[in-house]
């Protein structure tokens, strides 16, 4: 019989109590479909650059990715400038959307490689290193759009990827859930995954037991340059503009959903279906803050104070306290 996971357990129970206290002090307004839907709309560009944050603190040696949102941004920006020099949003929609879809994914993917890279084969510590590319890609899609918001434009493909349903569920949401199923399911039951959390658990040991380390590491920051592509093509689809500054406190919401989810900033540790409850846990705790009239400076304080009180609680193991079974 599988272990109790507490982290799991506290993080349902967390979503199903602000849905009640939302609820509660609505009148039903937050249950409404209406407001599910919105607030399920904004849940994946975080989700999926927090997915990246915690499989780099899963790979352990402090490892984290500061540059996510910033790759996201120089996918869309780069994208957008090509695919609009040569084709017409709404003449060729289909065509448009994928091959901007394309290229924004193949920009993270390849700024989630110079990450792994130079972490893995130069040896540059993960926090300075994706630091120092955060500065870069910002800066490159600060030249290449000279600064101003470049128009993408709402073909009907690209705005449904943002803004339309299916069964009245966000077309972005089933995108954010699909892919994280896939990773959770590749971490958990693939070689990779076991690479992943044993090297982050004790790297010289798993170095002398002969695991890819250089390559575990690098594919790591590949994976979390794909889904901060993949977040840049839902970014693009919502906002029809893409913009090098957009989004410039996710980086924090981001780490924050990933402390909230367990994972262990040592590194060893993390399941990705307690990242998926995580950021749909903020995302209520941000739609709460908002139904009471608390303005943005107050929501910034309680994610900080929120971090931190989850650093300590992981740092204390208390989860593993309550709930002895699920101990890690």
């Amino acid at each position: 019989m599988r272990r109790l996971d507490g982290q799991l357990l506290v993080l349902a129970v967390m979503n199903l109590a602000l849905l009640a206290i939302g609820a509660l002090i609505s009148g039903g307004t937050f249950l409404s479909l209406f407001n599910l839907q919105s607030m399920a709309t904004q849940v994946p560009e975080i989700g999926l650059l927090a997915i990246g944050v915690a499989l780099a603190m899963c790979a352990g040696n402090g490892g984290i990715d500061l540059s996510g949102i910033s790759l996201a941004n120089l996918a869309g920006v780069v994208s957008a400038i090509i695919v609009t020099s040569f084709l017409d949003p709404y003449d060729q929609p289909v065509m448009f959307t994928t091959t901007f879809a394309l290229i924004a994914v193949l920009v993270g993917c390849l700024g989630g490689l110079i990450n792994g890279l130079l972490i893995s084969f130069v040896g540059i510590t993960p926090i300075l290193c994706t630091l120092g590319t955060q500065m870069a890609f910002t800066g490159l899609a600060v030249i290449v759009s000279g600064g101003r918001a470049v128009t993408v434009g709402s073909p009907d493909p690209l705005y449904n990827i943002g803004n339309g349903f299916i069964f009245a569920v966000p077309i972005g949401f089933i995108i954010f859930i699909a892919v994280a199923t896939v990773i959770g399911l590749a971490v958990r039951y693939t070689p990779y995954g076991k690479w992943l959390m044993l090297g982050g658990s004790n790297l010289k040991a798993a170095t002398f037991a002969g695991f890819p380390k250089r390559a575990v590491i690098t594919t790591t920051y590949t994976l979390s340059g794909l889904l901060a592509g993949i977040a840049g093509v839902i970014i693009a689809a919502r906002n029809v503009n893409v913009k090098w500054d957009y989004g410039t406190s996710y980086l924090l919401i981001a780490i924050l959903v990933a402390v909230m989810a367990g994972v262990r900033p040592q590194g060893g540790y993390g399941r990705i279906i307690c990242v998926v409850l995580s950021a749909i846990a903020l995302q209520l705790m941000s739609s709460l803050l908002n139904f009471g009239g608390l303005s943005n400076f107050v929501r910034d304080f309680a994610w900080g104070a929120l971090l931190l009180a989850f650093l300590i609680i992981g740092r204390h193991d208390l989860v593993g306290f309550l709930f002895p079974g699920g101990r890690r």
